[in-house]
């Protein structure tokens, strides 16, 4: 991220394995770390806007408390600007117009909504502008230039979603959405005169475009949209806060300009080298912009766009120890599901060796969510250790427009798992996959399906390797963070409500087919998952001893959702590779 006058670039990488946040001059290799986080890694940060501070959210041992602590760059100290105890701040809005302030979020009067205030980072104010009134979706707020709450988003029972903006001393509702659109709706940002809300919804299409909402009269206007997929990146002017260009994927990712003045910008990153490019950070003034260029064999580059002049000045590769290693290349794919429908997914295959290959399928959490081309560790580690790997956006994902997702309601174990088999199938006939040698392994949603798969079809896959796994669906959404009421009801309608399909989710849960499960199980989970309770491993390793099968499980103390630590992800992947490698044959390396 560059700092407002563009002169700095801070930059998340490793201090004695945990991430911290490095300093120095823009096009400088010369940075140094600022933090001192030495257990947990810092994961994200956002600058003030008068470049004096930056600030950064941590959480403890995985519990999603998150507190902002404020690095003061004078003086190198940091300090946590929310110490409340069991309450979650976020970030809501920064703007240049109130340079030395946030507009950040916490829930210190009700664990389940986060009230607006203001924080002035040099000296730890905290005002409250605005108590929320039911704005639970996530965000919850939307801000204007000034830093106010002027806009919220409240979620209906039904799964629906309102926005709301401000009225005097009261709230207007100024748009809504069904269900079925809730979940492909998301709100950009207002205008600089605050009298036009852009948005991000399906609007009677069945993919999601760009709209401008007319706060006065409602009219609506439609700005960008495309039949196949939805718009998933929105970059606006700065100053004048309209939409200056789109992107949006299908297979990869593609921009389409909107405002003429970055059309020569958007040429010039054409031109940087092979991957698909992300615009990732800029100055104020909007003349400098670091764009990552993603491709899928070879880790990511960073290059500095001066939009001046159209110069490009290399700043530096994510991982530079890397940077002459051949990797494995990674092709888009598609497939027709047993039903007829359109499948997307991407296949990496090793460097050597024969087809067909020992295959592990990789399913992405969420799963309101995607897998994209590019370079995915995970993914090489795979290809590295000799595996064929396959990702694919079952129903359900996310990118594709609100039929292909709603095609996935009720349907966690049911028709989103014959997506998961129909592509393993294909595999198969395609020549790529050893039949006799698939794996099946994910993380949370992936993690869910590498259990269906172990329970509902175990002669699909030869193993099954499970992290951060709901394995009762109805515990699951009984026992969800209070800060998920906003997406409460949308999961009632997408995954089954425990009090009118308490019979199809336990139906739909690997722990009630433990009994069927034959083939070997790894499980990791962290002790302090909020989101997917460690219960739901430890209830399904009890049941896989009573039945003397197969397993292998590891819990770690320090962790939630997901492994953040280093050594914790090191020692699941040692595990899950000697796994591997005992029931696929694949490569182990010490």
């Amino acid at each position: 991220m560059l700092s407002p006058d563009g002169t700095q670039l801070a930059c998340l990488a490793p201090v004695d394995s945990v991430l911290n946040i490095w300093l120095g001059a823009t096009g400088s290799d010369r940075l140094e770390p600022v933090t001192q986080a030495r257990k947990r890694s810092i994961v994200d940060f956002v600058w003030t806007p008068d470049g004096r501070h930056i600030v950064f959210p941590q959480d403890r041992d995985g519990d999603e408390d998150f507190h902002l602590h404020a690095l003061g760059l004078a003086a190198g100290a940091t300090r946590d600007v929310t110490p409340f105890a069991g309450v979650q701040a976020q970030v809501l809005g920064r703007s240049p117009d109130v340079p030395g302030a946030l507009l950040v979020g916490l829930n210190r009067t009700d664990p389940h909504r986060h009230d607006a205030y203001r924080l002035d980072v040099a000296t730890g104010k905290l005002e409250l502008v605005a108590e929320n009134p039911g704005f639970t979706w996530l965000p919850a707020w939307i801000a204007d230039r000034w830093l106010q709450p002027r806009a919220g988003l409240r979620p209906r029972d039904d799964g629906g979603l309102e926005i709301h903006v401000a009225d005097g001393s009261a709230w207007r509702r100024v748009f809504a959405v069904d269900a079925v659109d809730a979940l492909t709706t998301s709100v950009v940002g207002f205008s600089r005169d605050a009298d036009v809300l852009y948005l991000v919804t399906p609007a009677g299409a069945d993919t999601a475009g760009l709209h401008a909402l007319d706060l006065a009269s409602g009219r609506q206007r439609a700005l960008a949209a495309d039949p196949d997929a939805d718009i998933d990146y929105v970059r606006a002017d700065p100053h004048t806060r309209a939409p200056q260009l789109v992107g949006l994927t299908k297979d990869r990712m593609r921009y389409r300009v909107l405002d003429p003045a970055v059309q020569r910008d958007i040429d010039a990153i054409a031109t940087l080298g092979r991957g698909d490019p992300y615009i990732t950070a800029a100055d104020d003034a909007d003349t400098r912009w670091v764009v990552r260029l993603e491709a899928d064999d070879r880790p990511a580059r960073y290059v500095l766009l001066d939009r001046r002049d159209g110069r490009a000045t290399p700043l530096f590769e994510a991982h530079p120890r890397l940077a002459t290693h051949e990797f494995a290349r990674t092709e888009p794919f598609s497939l027709r599901a047993r039903d007829g429908l359109r499948l997307h997914g991407y296949l990496t295959l090793p460097r050597g060796g024969r087809p067909p290959y020992p295959t592990v399928l990789s399913v992405h959490g969420g799963p309101y969510d995607r897998d994209r081309w590019g370079f995915d560790p995970h993914v090489q580690w795979l290809a590295n250790r000799g595996y064929a790997c396959l990702q694919v956006n079952f129903r359900g994902s996310t990118g594709y427009g609100k039929r292909f997702l709603a095609a996935g309601d009720k349907e966690w174990g049911g028709k989103m798992h014959d997506d998961l088999v129909d592509t393993v199938t294909w595999a198969i006939d395609e020549g790529h996959a050893d039949a006799r040698r698939v794996a099946i392994y994910g993380a949370s949603y992936g993690g869910y399906a590498a259990l269906a798969g172990a329970a509902f079809t175990p002669d699909v896959f030869r193993c099954a390797v499970a992290l951060a796994a709901p394995t009762n669906l109805v515990t699951l959404l009984e026992n969800a963070p209070p800060y998920w009421a906003g997406i409460i009801p949308q999961l009632r309608r997408r995954v089954g409500d425990p009090e009118t399909d308490a019979e199809l989710l336990w139906s739909r849960s690997p722990l009630a087919r433990a009994h069927d499960i034959r083939i070997p199980v790894l499980l990791g989970h962290g002790r302090n998952d909020p989101r997917v309770k460690v219960s739901e491993t430890e209830q399904l390793v009890a049941a896989l001893r009573e039945r003397d099968i197969p397993h292998q499980h590891v819990i770690f103390e320090d962790e939630g959702h997901g492994l953040v630590g280093q050594a914790n992800r090191l020692r699941f992947m040692r595990t899950a590779e000697a796994f591997l490698a005992e029931h696929l044959g694949g490569a182990a390396e010490p």
